[in-house]
């Protein structure tokens, strides 16, 4: 395996183009370890407020180890990374208190009807960041299309035991089952940082009509920096993944 030569990278965007270049076949044949892989690029981008959530005094004392460059630095380096990080928005105004960012109850994502429906979750002691995903997948009885739906959660524990929800959206997608062509996307978002977040949604129709085998290149392609929001986009890029699913049926 290749795997190791991964250690050493940022997990930046640049990290999925190295990962894709060092082992095709992960993305070739849908193999599940490819989608833990690309998750690093966008979890690492919000995975730093697990700190902050487990102590809120965090966030104030890294403020006041930087001098004022430092931080109008680290401001700016955050402009346009997605949508809701745009020039002019909220999300690019500090906060001093974390829970004006994050601070819905992240609940119990298992459904007790259906045990099966999540995998085990691991537990850790401390502080954390945990990245949620799920797809179901179905053809409509009367219509025949494909039908998804997802769900994508990015949360943080805390001291008490409970864990903060960052991210939240729900994804319901109908394709045509032997072109793979999008015929619809409804992206629902749940508990978002910032105001302006839910406004991503609207630019998510520029991909109907996308193929599904395609997705992954198509969201990057016209969805990214302040076209789009990050964790959207990584709840849609997995769609790609479908094609390979759909051959169990």
């Amino acid at each position: 395996s290749r795997l190791q030569e991964i250690v050493g990278h940022r997990a930046g965007g640049h990290l999925r183009m190295f990962v894709r270049e060092i082992m095709p076949e992960l993305v070739e044949n849908a193999v599940p370890l490819y989608l833990v892989l690309d998750d690093l690029s966008g979890s690492a981008l919000v995975s730093n407020i697990a700190w902050s959530m487990w102590d809120p005094s965090l966030m104030l004392d890294r403020r006041a180890n930087m001098n004022d460059e430092e931080f109008e630095e680290m401001m700016a380096g955050r402009a346009n990374v997605c949508w809701g990080l745009a020039e002019g928005n909220s999300g690019l105004t500090f906060r001093r208190d974390v829970s004006e960012v994050a601070a819905a109850d992240a609940g119990e994502l298992r459904n007790p009807a259906d045990p099966l429906g999540w995998h085990d979750f691991a537990e850790n002691e401390g502080y954390g960041f945990r990245r949620a995903r799920r797809m179901d997948m179905w053809r409509d009885a009367s219509s025949g299309v494909l039908t998804i739906d997802a769900a994508f959660q990015d949360s943080a524990k805390k001291k008490d035991g409970t864990r903060t929800a960052i991210h939240e959206y729900l994804l319901r997608v109908t394709a045509d089952p032997d072109t793979l062509e999008v015929l619809s996307l409804e992206p629902e978002p749940r508990i978002l940082p910032f105001p302006e977040c839910p406004g991503a949604v609207a630019n998510s129709q520029r991909l109907i009509g996308s193929s599904l085998a395609d997705i992954r290149d198509e969201v990057l392609r016209q969805l990214r920096g302040p076209e789009g929001c990050t964790h959207l986009n990584d709840a849609m890029r997995a769609l790609a993944d479908v094609p390979e699913l759909v051959k169990s049926f």
